[in-house]
């Protein structure tokens, strides 16, 4: 299946391991022009490389790196018709241990650096005619998971200003996605389970039995970010292995 990306301009932000590595790397099988952003400058350097990406060396919290990111990638290709958000997670604590400067600290990492970024990236995305915004949150944003409040408190709220946004940008043509992943296999598992990942108890909640991949993940923001998904806006799209108990 053609996903019409050959020649598009994707900015990708956490780029350099993980669920926006394995995005970068989807977009730019597809012929996407990929830039990407990470702080860690020799991985993100050697990865960029290797699947013929741009590297921008920089931090999601840090403003002038942002426009940084996004003058650099109009420098490198011309136009922008793509966003994905990207950003690590804060740390995990149950809501009474929640600090003034850890809710402060969550902000400026989940919710105001992506506003900031969309905001740059907007007039960009609009004069494309075919714009995409797809954001990477957490299975959270619909079912707040067990010691990690400052995540299910943060992450909801962008994607409620990314519900709005849908509906104000939708007749330019930009749509706005979020995706959400479950349990996935990446350096965030070992972060909050320790290097042996999630117990056998927490798989056997997964319907699918296992832990999803990177690839299969950024797999489906490949898609929302395509010509395909032309008609998919203000969603947020669950890749959890049927995890989440929800019905929307």
């Amino acid at each position: 299946m053609d996903l019409g990306l050959r020649g598009k301009t994707a900015i990708v932000c956490g780029a350099s391991s993980g669920l926006g590595l394995a995005a970068a790397e989807a977009l730019a099988e597809e012929g996407a022009n990929v830039s990407m952003l990470a702080r860690r400058r020799e991985q993100l350097e050697r990865d960029a490389d290797r699947i013929g990406a741009l590297a921008v060396r920089g931090d999601v919290t840090n403003a002038s790196d942002l426009e940084r990111l996004v003058a650099k990638t109009l420098e490198a290709f011309g136009a922008l018709d793509i966003l994905v958000w990207n950003s690590g997670g804060p740390p995990g604590g149950g809501a009474r241990e929640t600090s003034d400067d850890a809710l402060e600290r969550a902000f400026e990492l989940l919710l105001a650096p992506a506003v900031r970024l969309v905001r740059l990236c907007l007039p960009h995305l609009e004069r494309s005619g075919s714009g995409r915004i797809v954001a990477i949150t957490s299975l959270t944003v619909q079912e707040p998971t067990p010691n990690l409040a400052l995540s299910n408190t943060i992450r909801p709220g962008l994607v409620g200003w990314l519900k709005t946004l849908s509906r104000e940008v939708g007749p330019t043509g930009v749509t706005v996605n979020c995706v959400a992943p479950g349990r996935i296999d990446t350096p965030r598992m070992t972060e909050l389970y320790g290097e042996d990942g999630p117990p056998p108890e927490d798989l056997r909640q997964i319907p699918l039995g296992r832990l999803g991949t990177p690839r299969e993940f950024g797999d489906v923001v490949c898609f929302l970010a395509s010509a395909r998904a032309a008609y998919v806006t203000g969603t947020t799209v669950l890749v959890d292995g049927g995890l989440s108990r929800g019905l929307l």
